[in-house]
């Protein structure tokens, strides 16, 4: 599968206007993105995919040299799992977006 990278969005298509995959992340501050929604479409749940597009949308943001809050709530439980992503997470802004963000 071959993603599309745009400046707030990583995506795969499935057809015109039909996303396989998709994960949207704003620009919340100077620096900053806010990773407010996954999608995976229904055919590819529970395969571990949404997993792998959360690694490749960190990776990119890691190459931008982006730092990340997350309202989605996927997003949110993801980031909590994989510590290794721990760096990239401004904690302070996150405790402003709510208790049910925080990472």
């Amino acid at each position: 599968m071959e993603y599309t990278y745009l400046d707030h969005e990583l995506y795969i298509m499935k057809e015109e206007h039909h996303y396989l995959l998709h994960v949207t992340f704003p620009l919340y501050d100077t620096g900053v993105v806010n990773i407010n929604h996954t999608f995976v479409d229904p055919s590819l749940r529970g395969q571990g995919v949404a997993s792998k597009m959360m690694h490749e949308t960190m990776k990119f943001l890691q190459s931008k040299d982006l730092k990340v809050v997350a309202t989605c709530p996927y997003a949110v439980v993801w980031l909590k799992k994989h510590k290794e992503y721990q760096s990239m997470i401004r904690q302070d802004l996150m405790d402003h977006l709510g208790t049910e963000c925080v990472i």
